[in-house]
């Protein structure tokens, strides 16, 4: 610490040959007041102040760090900087979200619409599943034939048997994904209506329901 601060004072710029001398004061750790005709070792660690005879401050001393204090506070300015930027990102996603969803009507809107879509796609599968279901009515029928000994069927309808099974899986399987797909569409749109309701006002159409 002591070559540090000596290094400090080297550092300072010297005095103007006749220029009045100044007072050094500072608060130090103990939180008492020191004053002094030059740096005051014991305030090496935090700021001090040099005044004119007059009392005013002519001008301001930065503390001396140690390396591992230098280090400290990059690693918090760095913090800081980042946590800045995240809430500069963060309000520059509300205002983009506050554009495309200016009041809540317009929200509710989309999530209707965007439900709408999924729903139009598993009533295409569940269409699917119907016709297959005719396709293995008809199977069963031929099967008829063959119920005493189903091994004795011919390799074509066992395999429209198959078919048939796998395909009606994969519908179901399709249909499943959506109902996924909707919760994960609910879960956005309730998450967005949650942080759009802090920004919504009767002004712009807001509702706090």
């Amino acid at each position: 610490m002591a070559s540090s601060f000596c290094g400090a004072l080297q550092a300072q710029p010297q005095k103007v040959e006749g220029a009045s001398p100044g007072i050094y004061t500072c608060t130090d750790a103990r939180g008492r007041t020191l004053t002094a005709d030059r740096p005051i070792a014991e305030c090496s660690d935090r700021e001090q102040r040099e005044l004119n005879p007059s009392g005013s401050t002519r001008r301001k001393l930065e503390p001396t760090y140690t390396a591992r204090e230098l280090q400290e506070r990059e690693d918090r300015a760095r913090e800081a900087a980042i946590v800045a930027a995240r809430q500069t990102d963060e309000r520059r996603r509300e205002r983009a979200l506050l554009v495309r969803y200016p009041n809540s009507a317009t929200h509710d809107r989309e999530r209707a619409e965007a439900l709408s879509q999924i729903d139009a796609v598993s009533e295409a599968a569940k269409k699917r599943i119907s016709e297959l279901s005719e396709d293995r009515k008809k199977i069963d029928e031929e099967m008829e034939f063959y119920k005493q000994d189903p091994t004795k069927a011919p390799a074509a309808l066992r395999r429209r048997i198959d078919e048939n099974t796998k395909s009606v899986a994969v519908q179901n399987r399709f249909i499943a994904e959506q109902e996924d797909e909707k919760k994960r569409v609910n879960a956005r749109f309730d998450e967005e209506r949650i942080r759009l309701k802090a920004l919504w006002t009767p002004q712009n159409g807001g509702n706090p329901r």
